[in-house]
């Protein structure tokens, strides 16, 4: 969780602001329509406060998702990676792709090519 020293000149409560970053990012929502939902709820905000709040506070609530996510399958007892090899022809030119593969994250990264070019041939 965020600390709460990041919301201290803020007259809006933490989870209020949570709530209105992670309604526009989790959900393909515009600014306005995070507006009425909000106010819907009996919170009045200006799409535009949601708008800052979501240039402010928005690479700090993907970060901390993204280091739960890691976690979590740090925690999970079978996380292995391996590397993901294939041969491939275009323009009848054989090319080597290789990548990372994570098991049960079902996430694939190409790594460097620098490598791929000293494996080519």
């Amino acid at each position: 969780m965020t600390k709460p020293a990041t919301f201290k000149y803020f007259k809006t409560s933490p989870e209020i602001i949570r709530l209105a970053v992670m309604l526009y990012i989790r959900f393909p929502l515009s600014l306005w329509n995070v507006e009425d939902l909000l106010h819907e709820r009996g919170i009045e905000v200006s799409h535009e406060t949601v708008r800052y709040w979501w240039n402010r506070f928005g690479p700090m609530f993907a970060a901390e998702i993204r280091r739960k996510r890691v976690q979590q399958l740090r925690a999970f007892s079978k996380w292995k990676w391996h590397v993901d090899e294939v041969f491939v022809k275009v323009n009848c030119k054989r090319h080597y792709l290789w990548g990372l593969l994570i098991t049960k994250a079902r996430c694939w990264k190409p790594l460097s090519r620098s490598a791929e070019t000293k494996l080519q041939h």
